[in-house]
């Protein structure tokens, strides 16, 4: 975007009075500390402000600071986090907490090689809590960037980042990085909006070359995506003659790790959905079961992939519980399956056991998709 001085002047000056006089009152911009600047980036990242306000509010009261919450135990960080998603966001922002609590002045630099901070993060956190001069590039920055100079490049790609990026830094305002950054998201979130953006409205109207092709929702362009592959799951709801569950802690590294889960895994071509459960909770326990009838199917999606939760009664049968598959586990009643953090699709579970529930399918959007597809 090729702009003389005096246009450039002007494009950031509207940018910073609109944002001024219409950003969104959160509580990270009034007090922008490292802690509820840090604690706001990691919950926003694939995450909507209005879902993950109520989680920012939660965190502060149970670690005020930035030491509680690098001395909470891991387990009570991702049970806090519990329904967000993401999980992995919660075990960097727990392991970034330990990095910098005991840094007694912490700067911008203290953030390379912090756990879970990139680029982005650290340009969002550097300029907002120090006025580094470092541009951000998320969702909202790429769409405004695309639609103001008609980006014939899917700013996802290789090609397509590295003009958004140079854009970026060109457009930075001096002396006002955070307030900038900030502004750019802003507009992204609330006008410049996916569908029916607002132009009309916008600060930068005259300034956009999608707006004045009169096509702005033909940016950004974006590449054509595979269907997501959606997978048969089968779960085990076991119980021993006391009444109580066996569930098991997914290992640290993979998808949900160190969350909490009813036993179970992927079904192999050509079985029978009772035969994988017996399988996968041999393979993960070591125990042998007997499957009884199937009780819930449970309609989830990931980012990747979607899946059908299947979930069995179980009958414990013999074999002593081992950690082959999992990095823990724990008999437990009923009423205690609240104090451990279990993935969405597993808390859907826990919700039906507790409301008494029967046999039933909960067919989430994936579900219905599908569905539509297959009438067709």
């Amino acid at each position: 975007m090729d702009l003389a001085p005096k246009d450039l002047a002007r494009l950031r000056r509207r940018l910073l009075e609109w944002y001024e006089r219409h950003r969104r009152d959160l509580p990270w911009r009034r007090e922008p500390t490292l802690y509820r600047v840090l604690l706001s980036e990691f919950m926003l990242q694939q995450t909507r402000v209005d879902q993950a306000l109520p989680y920012y509010h939660r965190f502060l009261a149970a670690f005020p600071t930035l030491r509680a919450l690098a001395e909470a135990e891991l387990g009570a960080v991702m049970k806090l986090w519990e329904g967000l998603g993401y999980y992995r966001r919660a075990k960097f922002l727990h392991a970034a907490a330990r990095h910098l609590a005991p840094i007694a002045q912490p700067g911008v630099a203290d953030l390379d090689g912090c756990p879970g901070i990139g680029p982005y993060t650290k340009a969002a956190i550097g300029s907002i809590v120090w006025g580094a001069p470092l541009a951000v590039v998320d969702g909202n920055v790429n769409r405004v960037f695309a639609r103001l100079t008609a980006l014939a490049l899917p700013p996802a790609g290789s090609a397509g980042k590295k003009q958004v990026q140079a854009l970026a830094d060109a457009l930075l305002a001096p002396g006002r990085s955070g307030d900038w950054n900030q502004a750019v998201m802003e507009l992204g979130a609330t006008v410049c909006s996916p569908r029916a953006p607002q132009c009309l409205i916008c600060p930068l109207e005259s300034f956009c070359a999608a707006r004045k092709a009169g096509q702005p929702e033909a940016f950004p362009i974006v590449a054509a995506k595979a269907p997501r592959p959606h997978k048969q799951i089968a779960a085990a709801i076991i119980r021993r003659g006391d009444g109580k569950i066996l569930i098991a802690q997914r290992l640290s590294g993979g998808l949900l790790g160190d969350l909490w889960e009813f036993p179970g895994g992927k079904q192999e071509s050509g079985e029978p959905l009772s035969e994988t459960c017996a399988r996968e909770v041999k393979e993960e326990l070591g125990v042998e079961v007997d499957v009884g009838a199937e009780v819930y199917a449970i309609e989830h999606g990931y980012s990747h992939f979607t899946i059908t939760l299947h979930v069995f009664e179980c009958v414990y049968r013999g074999g002593k519980p081992r950690t082959l598959g999992c990095q823990a586990f724990k008999w437990v009643a009923q009423s205690e399956l609240k104090a451990f953090p279990f993935p969405r699709a597993n808390q859907e579970i826990i919700a039906r056991l507790s409301a008494g529930k029967a046999r039933g399918v909960r067919k989430g959007r994936a579900a219905k998709k599908r569905a539509k597809r297959t009438a067709k």
